[in-house]
């Protein structure tokens, strides 16, 4: 299942769910795309191993961090994890918009 188009993402941290929407285009390996929430946006440049997806953003509010996703796609759905620096991981889940 390709994971090109837009997906609903729920990060569950420690500061509370942090949603955000996902549009992906997937080329090959290559994941591309940009995530947009209430903090703003960012670009994604990371990879496609199969059907798990690996990719990090630096995000600058509410704090500057590197957050780094690694998550599986499961038809319609996605889940795995977020590092997020020394405040250590947090679950991850999506569906396809």
């Amino acid at each position: 299942m390709s994971a090109t188009g837009t997906w609903n993402i729920t990060v569950q941290t420690p500061l509370g769910p942090q949603e955000f929407t996902a549009h992906f285009d997937a080329h090959g390996d290559a994941l591309k795309g940009r995530l947009e929430g209430s903090m703003g946006s960012e670009e994604v440049n990371g990879t496609i191993d199969g059907d798990q997806l690996t990719w990090s953003v630096n995000v600058q509010q509410p704090m500057q961090i590197q957050v780094d996703f690694d998550v599986v796609v499961d038809g319609d759905r996605l889940n795995g994890d977020a590092k997020l620096g020394m405040f250590g991981s947090a679950p991850v889940t999506g569906e396809r918009a």
